[in-house]
């Protein structure tokens, strides 16, 4: 028989909130997150505006002693660890240690450390180079920090899969748990990419939305008016269990995952193809893999990225799934208000739907206002709407094509 896998812990830090309660609210209340740069002084840059998280201080979470061996991704990975076990209510117990694991992605690791240490070596030489340069920055050192914060001994992963690395590590994560492999394993996403070369980076490939001077509404997925995406930077971690080992320590159960969906657009290093075939099938996949049909899927976490391209084949996708029924299918892109978290993307929209089929509220998209004719579907615009929810689908689509959707079930206590 086949295990189940529950939700019992969620921890969120992004531009809307440090902490998952926080940013929830302020989800809920249609906020956004996004506002000037600080991080770097943007002179010349054609985009000046992220998500960047507000007043956040790794003290809190990090001895300072122990900053400098990290990069600002895995102190918010920490960060967004901490608030899951604190809502899991779990601390660490060496006699299932083995049986714990730890499985966080990102897309590019380290960015901050890696331009840092570029121009010691630059302006200093080699010699100028930090003995942490290389464990502060490589992609699976989140996982590393953490499993040595809790003591987690058991399966110890990373994925780097663009903007579907975080939802690849919760379905791997919710795989590994089904097959017994693990009890528990703290997974998800986090990103810190907000840097010269990160934001430079994405606007020279002109990803970017330039709307410098009205921020708070530059990220509008799916409206008519879009220029393209926000960066932003955060994490979003989840506890998942198996429902035993949750109902054995009386854990506080917040959902179900029931369905895990991968596949490959194989057509180009940065477009989804114009059908939308790759989003289709990874969506049919979580379905298929949940035992569900379309009609039961009562939310969808778009991946709408606020780019003029990628949010119209995404509702080209979502057509295609659903069908008659899919301008009756509530639909909303939470980047609008937290910018792109990149590989902590998943995660944090993962989480989100958690609480959205917890709380039995579905967050919006805000900023929509001139709708597109090539995006005609209910994408809860500006207001939170409450809504009876079974099934929530969460979507994530990467550079080189890759995509994973997640699908999580209401708990109801059986």
């Amino acid at each position: 028989m086949t295990r189940r896998v529950v939700v019992t812990g969620v921890g969120l830090v992004c531009a809307l909130g440090i902490g998952t309660e926080e940013t929830w609210k302020n989800l809920r209340a249609g906020q956004s997150g996004v506002g000037p740069i600080t991080h770097f002084d943007t002179t010349g840059f054609d985009c000046r505006i992220a998500g960047e998280i507000k007043n956040f201080d790794p003290l809190n979470w990090v001895e300072k002693k122990e900053l400098k061996k990290m990069g600002r991704y895995i102190q918010v990975a920490l960060a967004g660890a901490d608030f899951a076990a604190k809502m899991a209510n779990w601390t660490p117990n060496d006699g299932d240690a083995d049986e714990i694991g730890v499985y966080i992605g990102s897309g590019i690791g380290g960015f901050d450390v890696i331009e840092r240490e570029h121009s010691k070596l630059i302006h200093g030489g080699p010699s100028r180079i930090s003995p942490f340069f290389i464990p502060a920055s490589i992609v699976n050192l989140a996982s590393g920090h953490v499993s040595i914060r809790y003591r987690a001994r058991g399966p110890n992963s990373a994925t780097a899969t663009a903007c579907s690395a975080s939802a690849h590590a919760i379905g791997d994560s919710f795989k590994i748990i089904e097959r017994g492999a693990a009890e528990m394993m703290i997974c998800g996403g986090t990103e810190a990419t907000i840097t010269p070369m990160g934001v430079g980076g994405f606007a020279a490939m002109k990803a970017l939305s330039t709307r410098n001077d009205d921020p708070t509404h530059a990220s509008r997925p799916f409206e008519a008016n879009r220029d393209g995406f926000v960066v932003g930077e955060g994490a979003g971690i989840l506890i998942l269990e198996s429902l035993e080992h949750a109902q054995k320590r009386n854990a506080p159960i917040l959902a179900e995952i029931v369905g895990y969906g991968m596949s490959g657009d194989a057509y180009h290093i940065t477009s989804p193809a114009e059908n939308g075939d790759g989003a289709y099938r990874v969506m049919r996949a979580a379905m298929k893999d949940a035992k569900l049909t379309p009609e039961e899927i009562g939310y969808v976490n778009a991946h709408g990225t606020s780019t003029p391209l990628g949010d119209a084949i995404e509702t080209t996708a979502l057509k295609r799934v659903f069908g008659e029924r899919a301008k009756r299918v509530p639909i909303s892109s939470t980047k609008s208000m937290t910018g792109h978290l990149l590989g902590g993307a998943g995660g944090l929209e993962a989480g989100i739907s958690v609480l959205a089929l917890r709380d039995q509220i579905l967050p919006p998209t805000i900023n929509y206002e001139t709708p597109d004719p090539a995006c005609d579907l209910d994408y809860i615009p500006n207001h939170a709407r409450p809504a009876a929810v079974e099934y929530a689908l969460s979507n994530s689509f990467g550079f080189g094509g890759t995509n994973a959707a997640l699908i999580f079930k209401r708990w109801s206590g059986k």
